[in-house]
């Protein structure tokens, strides 16, 4: 007798993919806790997890919108101004570092970088480039559009019984004195670059795990009983500062957030993590939930990467074949880092 020996097909290569075709491999998640219907659930991080998001509010599951727009604002505005995109209106947090760096200001109490970016008379945060795309009329304006973001996250993380964080990249550039993480590149979207100020970052195992760990302990600090659901962003790199091939960079990037997802739900209670990446990326799958550019993933894998999803919560309403997806394509998702493909 060995343990081996009583383990189920699901932990066997040959049994759970080898000998079965690709769209009826299943079981790819056994939850670690449960997801009640009523449970407030607070989606943030890179642009995959609006894909969690919709499917949430589709399922008519309790989606926190904490930030909500305000009622007479045009539709169009409100996809614009990204409101309803993510829980709080942060645009994509890639990394925990930057997760960590918004919890901080608002829960911490830690002071906020003063910078502001002026372009043509306006002006923009340097922390939230693309939220406003035309920006603000004052700095004054742009502080307080920034202290009700703090606000809507103070209420999410204390309201939350799930908070889901996609975990997106291990590039980013920072402040070279401060500290503070950008989220995209100064002077690709708004801004002017500066490599006496700013500095290219590329985290590793040990800072990504720590900013993670603390971005957890800030949150529980508000609300103890707070669960977590990782995910990792199947989204390849649109473009990498290293120096390497965007193939290998990607590879660092996705290892090294995968590789903090797994220890975080090791050392810490009520940490779980859901395998999109691995649905989308696996081997058995050859590509085929890829659209032709290889990075943006289409709406049959993220259909099929949500009935695992709900599938493991068993909360399927209806047979898999018949339950509705929510249609949202690639241009409907907000992603910032996405722009970096013009200076190709």
């Amino acid at each position: 007798m060995n343990p081996y020996q009583c383990l189920p097909p699901r932990a066997f290569w040959r049994t759970a993919i080898a000998e079965r075709p690709a769209e009826q491999v299943g079981e790819l998640w056994s939850p670690a806790f449960g997801i009640d219907a009523k449970d407030a659930i607070v989606t943030a991080g890179s642009c995959f997890a609006q894909h969690i998001g919709h499917a949430l509010v589709a399922r008519e599951m309790n989606w926190l919108d904490a930030e909500p727009a305000p009622a007479d604002l045009p539709e169009d505005q409100r996809k614009a101004r990204q409101y309803g995109v993510f829980s709080f209106r942060t645009g994509n947090l890639y990394t925990p570092a930057m997760l960590r760096q918004w919890l901080q200001w608002a829960l911490d109490d830690q002071p906020q970088p003063g910078e502001t970016w002026a372009h043509d008379g306006r002006y923009f945060d340097p922390f939230r480039p693309t939220v406003e795309p035309a920006g603000f009329a004052s700095e004054q304006a742009l502080f307080a559009s920034r202290q009700a973001t703090l606000a809507a996250i103070r209420l999410a993380v204390r309201r939350a019984k799930v908070f889901v964080f996609t975990l997106g990249l291990t590039e980013a550039w920072v402040h070279r004195d401060t500290g503070v993480v950008y989220p995209l590149c100064p002077g690709t979207v708004r801004g002017e670059f500066d490599p006496r100020i700013h500095q290219f970052r590329n985290f590793g195992f040990t800072d990504t795990c720590q900013a993670m760990t603390e971005a957890i302990a800030l949150m529980r600090a508000v609300n103890p009983s707070l669960r977590l659901l990782l995910t990792v962003s199947p989204v390849p790199l649109t473009a990498s500062a290293t120096g390497e091939h965007v193939l290998s960079a990607t590879t660092y990037s996705k290892s090294v957030l995968r590789a903090v997802a797994g220890q975080l739900c090791q050392d810490l209670p009520e940490v779980d993590y859901f395998p999109s990446y691995e649905i989308i990326t696996g081997t058995p799958f050859k590509g085929a939930f890829y659209q032709p550019n290889q990075r943006e993933v289409t709406p049959e894998g993220v259909a099929f990467v949500m009935r695992q999803f709900f599938a493991g919560l068993a909360a399927e309403a209806a047979p898999a074949a018949s339950v509705a997806t929510p249609s949202v394509t690639c241009e409907d998702l907000v992603c910032e880092d996405a722009r970096l493909d013009y200076y190709a």
